[in-house]
């Protein structure tokens, strides 16, 4: 079993064309799953509950009498939790000691107190930090689980200080996810439906007689997901709209070439659509990765989705050196950034742009994914960009504060008025010009 890796050369006259044509990816906006999810969303809004059970007992093949059937009690969490063997249990709390930890540091570090300042004339200006107050979560199910997301999307927000967190997770013939459940009791959850899909998002947003409208909207899903948290943005927030699961390494030919095979497969065994892109100046060493993922390819239990992946959206890139290497880096804006390399530190001080940073050859992604502290929630398809991992700062809003002196009225008043008429809209002016003296 094997499979041939599209190659690149930056010394080529069409570099940039070719690797903007890898890069090219169009978040499925397709127009019947847009109408569906806003079919659903219109549904669940008319007619709330009776729509959400209509739409789960027919896409999950349950048989609920009512949604309230489909809420799982605090208990049954817990038990979930102690019926963990004992490692995977173990496991499970280690990663969420270090992602709370990870995240509280964050929050003292964004100043969560906000701030207030005095002017000279007594005017007080400032910013208040607050959390949401309700937040839902989003955890894809079916085809596979993810305790990981639990822990990633809610702990933060429980850092934050979230009023209250609403977990909904599909459960297809009505299978539960132990380790999923087990997760959202260490992480905090408040509640949790097993509901799932566009009418899920719907509910959240809108809310129900049984499920409550939150504030934001976090976490992954399917095609009519993202339709749905399209459709819904403005009512609540949401994180993002994500695309595939990417990696970019930048390699200096330094770290066992097997390795990096495998930090590639762990990405592109996401689904066809996922991305693994290998940067380095040194085309033996790019050959020599090749060679590693024909040999360990056919052990990997998914190594048709693999295959596909590397095919259809993977490449090696040869560059002259690593400040090239660093250059495209930028320019990609990778999700995953590894760098593995014997100096890491001197080539992250050249990136700009990277969801996250994993430094060294023993920094695997997949340490990110779990277990390292950081959240995985990361921007995909070039948006890191402009965008940042979920953090706590995603669950807090800020409000300025103004508070005005007689005395500052004074001053302020003058210079209010004036714009206020330079824009034609006296009102504004007089409301100014009535404060002094």
């Amino acid at each position: 079993m094997s499979v041939v890796i599209r190659q690149l050369d930056s010394t080529e006259r069409d570099f940039h064309q070719r690797l903007m044509a890898v890069l090219a990816f169009e978040a499925s906006e397709d127009e019947a799953i847009d109408r569906v999810a806003a079919d659903i969303i219109a549904q669940v809004r008319l007619r709330g509950d009776a729509a959400l059970l209509d739409y789960t007992n027919k896409f999950d093949r349950l048989n609920a009498s009512s949604i309230q059937a489909l809420e799982i009690p605090r208990a049954e969490r817990q038990a979930a939790l102690a019926g963990l063997p004992e490692a995977r249990r173990h496991a499970l709390q280690q990663a969420a000691d270090r992602v709370r930890a990870y995240h509280e540091r964050q929050k003292k570090e964004c100043g969560s107190d906000g701030f207030l300042f005095t002017e000279a004339d007594g005017t007080v200006l400032g910013q208040k930090v607050t959390a949401l107050d309700k937040v839902g979560i989003y955890v894809p199910g079916g085809k596979a689980a993810y305790p990981s997301s639990v822990l990633m999307n809610a702990i933060p927000a429980k850092v934050a200080g979230v009023g209250e967190i609403i977990m909904v997770v599909p459960t297809p013939d009505g299978v539960k996810n132990s380790l999923v459940l087990a997760a959202a009791e260490i992480a905090g959850v408040d509640r949790v439906f097993t509901i799932g899909g566009a009418q899920a998002v719907a509910a959240l947003a809108y809310g129900t007689a049984t499920i409550p409208q939150v504030d934001k909207i976090v976490g992954p899903g399917n095609a009519y997901v993202a339709a749905a948290k399209r459709r819904v943005f403005g009512v609540v927030g949401i994180d993002m709209i994500a695309g595939p699961s990417e990696i970019l390494i930048l390699a200096d030919g330094s770290t066992d070439p097997d390795w990096v095979a495998m930090d590639l497969f762990s990405q592109a065994e996401h689904d066809e659509l996922a991305q693994s892109i290998l940067v380095c100046p040194d085309a033996d060493y790019l050959t020599r990765v090749q060679a590693s993922v024909n040999t360990l390819l056919a052990e990997m239990p998914r190594h048709d989705v693999i295959r596909i992946s590397l095919t259809n959206r993977g490449a090696l890139v040869k560059v002259r050196d690593m400040n090239e290497a660093c250059d495209i880096a930028n320019t990609i804006a990778a999700e995953h950034l590894e760098i593995s390399a014997e100096q890491p530190q001197q080539w992250a001080d050249k990136i700009r742009h990277a969801g996250a940073m994993f430094l060294g050859k023993f920094s695997s992604e997949s340490l990110g994914d779990y277990c390292a502290g950081p959240n995985h929630v990361l921007p995909t398809s070039r948006t890191a960009r402009f965008s940042s991992p979920l953090g706590v700062y995603d669950f807090q809003k800020r409000s300025s504060i103004i508070h005005v002196s007689q005395s500052g009225a004074q001053t302020l008043g003058v210079i209010a008025a004036e714009l206020a008429y330079g824009e034609g809209l006296p009102a504004h002016a007089r409301s100014a010009e009535l404060r002094l003296k």
